[in-house]
């Protein structure tokens, strides 16, 4: 048998025995050997084996270690040079997946991917990891090292994918467009994530209350509700918050900064959710109905403070009069009747009110305002709230009853000047 045929068999030999999983008493035999030469044997990277000799490799060996190692096959005295065939040029399937990979990959990494196998622990929180790299990145978050600085506004980041999807904000680029809607945005993450939008994926779960999210940082920001847990304190007045985004929205209460404002009127806001809500009023949309009446709203919060009137729900309770409300605004109202607090004044006389809200209306008596016109009579009306009275007059909605003789009137103050002859009747 010639040289060169025996070279090509031992050469197949090798590849069949290679694309072949390993029992586990082969994998031990060959890791011991593997051993044993690395700490004994020092041999150069072509040197010739003995006649017939074939150097094993372990597949499952990590090849950032091994990159250099060839199969080297010595065919006897009569061929002129040592044959190699370098395996990092090789193409194997991975004995336990359908993946091929190239032998200059990590094989061992690969290995960990198929068993779920997570060799690298945090020291920290014992959160396990496949790679050291994703290890390291994680620790990050221990130890507040942000090794990636924006050239722009010197903001830190753990990672050069952090960097990059943050330096878009600067530059405006948004180069992932769903296919949808055609929204874009900075990063394929927000992109899928707005993607469950369409499709109505929520496939993070609440183990508390089994309410599902489109993201974990949703969830995680929901779950605090459960725990109570307010990570983030103002340094001004220490109040706490569940998410940064909120405290620093907060924080601009204490700084006076607007920084959003309304293209129609150029009115400021202290964040864009704010100026959504408020630019809804320019274009009248109300994409919030009540399930109940189909009453529709500008925003969610206004949904919710509503739906309460068809639940009664009342979560709010005054600790002074026991009082309950719908919403915290409306008890924080409630509570200045007990301390006397009216901290809004006008810039013309000087009255002072107990919410914004009541300073507004009551400034619309120096301006002459009255921006809330009825639809069948066209009487104008410096407040949504006598709009509503009004309004009464035409339907003949008598929402107030007299708990003593049933009267009904269409206003609280009204029914309130009733109930007093009652009251001066019994008191006689």
């Amino acid at each position: 048998m010639s040289a060169g045929n025996n070279f090509e068999e031992t050469a197949s030999f090798i590849e069949e025995n290679l694309m072949k999983p390993l029992s586990v008493k082969q994998e031990e035999v060959i890791k011991a050997e593997t051993l044993d030469t690395k700490e004994n044997v020092k041999e150069p990277e072509n040197s010739v084996l003995s006649h017939g000799t074939v150097q094993k490799v372990d597949p499952h060996t990590d090849m950032l270690g091994n990159a250099d190692i060839t199969n080297s096959v010595s065919c006897g005295s009569d061929l002129p040079k040592t044959h190699t065939t370098p395996i990092r040029t090789k193409t194997f399937l991975h004995p336990e997946g359908d993946r091929c990979l190239s032998m200059s990959a990590s094989l061992s990494t690969q290995k960990r991917v198929c068993t779920g196998e997570k060799r690298f622990a945090c020291s920290e929180c014992g959160k396990c990891f496949r790679r050291k790299s994703y290890l390291i990145v994680h620790e990050r978050i221990h130890t507040g090292e942000r090794p990636f600085a924006c050239s722009e506004c010197g903001r830190g980041c753990k990672t050069k994918g952090d960097l990059t999807v943050h330096e878009r904000i600067h530059t405006g680029e948004k180069p992932f467009a769903c296919s949808e809607c055609e929204k874009c945005f900075k990063s394929k993450f927000d992109l899928n994530v707005h993607k469950r939008i369409h499709t109505g994926e929520r496939p993070f779960a609440c183990s508390e209350c089994e309410r599902c999210f489109k993201s974990k940082r949703d969830l995680n920001v929901h779950e605090r509700l459960h725990t109570g847990e307010k990570l983030f304190a103002c340094s001004e007045c220490e109040k706490c918050f569940g998410t940064k985004g909120n405290l620093t929205v907060h924080e601009r209460i204490h700084t006076g900064e607007k920084p959003f404002a309304c293209s129609e009127c150029e009115k400021c806001f202290k964040s864009k959710c704010d100026l959504n809500v408020h630019e809804r009023i320019h274009t009248g949309e109300k994409p919030f109905a009540c399930s109940e009446c189909e009453k529709c709203f500008k925003s969610k919060r206004d949904l919710n403070v509503h739906e309460r009137i068809h639940t009664g729900e009342q979560l709010f309770a005054c600790s002074e009069c026991e009082k309950c409300f719908g919403t915290k605004s409306n008890l924080t109202v409630h509570e200045r009747i007990h301390t006397g607090e009216k901290p809004f004044a006008c810039s013309e006389c000087e009255k002072c009110f107990k919410a914004k809200h009541d300073l507004n209306v009551h400034e619309r008596i120096h301006t002459g305002e009255k921006p809330f016109a009825c639809s069948e009579c066209e009487k104008c009306f410096k407040s949504k709230r006598d709009l509503n009275v009004h309004e009464r007059i035409h339907t003949g909605e008598q929402l107030f009853a007299c708990s003593e003789c049933e009267k009904c009137f269409g206003t609280k103050s009204n029914l309130t000047v009733h109930e007093r002859i009652h009251s001066s009747i019994y008191s006689h």
